[in-house]
């Protein structure tokens, strides 16, 4: 591999691909022997429905947003899974990186919304994986069960094209829109990150990102009651 992708082979203190247990979750989910693009793909589906989307259980600092912290827990929202799947991908050989944009999201749920004061997520995230010599982008944020819920076209990934949320859902509603691109990073910009939420969210914690310390919140049970005889979390 060429030295030029040193910075996105490496482990750090928050992609740490050589953490025995994101190691080990590496082995399990992808096969050495298979080509790049195969291992990415592998990797992909691994983290989108290993890990449970959850915005209220993860805060923007370095400890919460470590790949490994992300493992343990299980569950986290599309920063941590994008840090996860980046590391994975490195630990498997894989340059990668984590993308950031600033997105409109209809289908949150309005409780979430309502704390936020906003349907803009800022620094929404998502993985960069080189494969066949480009980099494609990836997110894996929203698992299986979370789209059938909410009527999503589940993202799918090939590792030969963007992985990007989809305009609208299955019933012609809109779903995601990309307002704002923030650029590309080897690792989460943390500081910038608490920036915005302090500028842009008015609930308690904003500023040091503390959305689960904001309030109590069981996102499960909130679309499960959104949902509910067909219903869904719109803005």
């Amino acid at each position: 591999m060429s030295e030029r992708f040193e910075a996105q082979l490496a482990a750090s203190p928050m992609l740490d691909w050589s953490h025995s247990e994101v190691a080990a979750f590496t082995r399990e989910h992808h096969d050495p022997a298979a080509g790049a693009i195969e291992r990415a793909v592998r990797l992909y589906y691994a983290v989108r429905d290993g890990i449970r989307y959850d915005p209220y259980t993860s805060g923007v600092t370095r400890e919460t947003l470590r790949a490994s912290a992300v493992l343990e827990a299980g569950r986290s929202w599309c920063v941590g899974k994008a840090v996860l799947l980046a590391a994975c991908c490195r630990g498997a050989g894989i340059p990668a990186r984590l993308g950031f944009a600033d997105v409109r999201n209809h289908l949150s749920t309005a409780r979430l919304r309502a704390i936020m004061g906003t349907d803009v997520f800022y620094w929404h995230g998502y993985a960069v994986l080189h494969l066949e010599g480009r980099w494609v982008k990836a997110t894996p944020a929203f698992n299986i069960e979370l789209c059938e819920k909410f009527g999503l076209l589940p993202l799918d990934f090939d590792g030969r094209h963007d992985s990007l949320y989809h305009p609208f859902d299955r019933e012609g509603q809109q779903h995601m829109e990309y307002v704002n691109e923030r650029g590309e990073f080897d690792d989460p910009p943390v500081e910038a990150m608490l920036a915005t939420w302090k500028e842009k969210y008015r609930f308690a914690g904003a500023a040091e990102g503390r959305l689960a310390e904001a309030v109590e919140g069981d996102f499960d049970r909130e679309v499960e009651d959104e949902t509910r005889d067909g219903g869904q979390g719109q803005a």
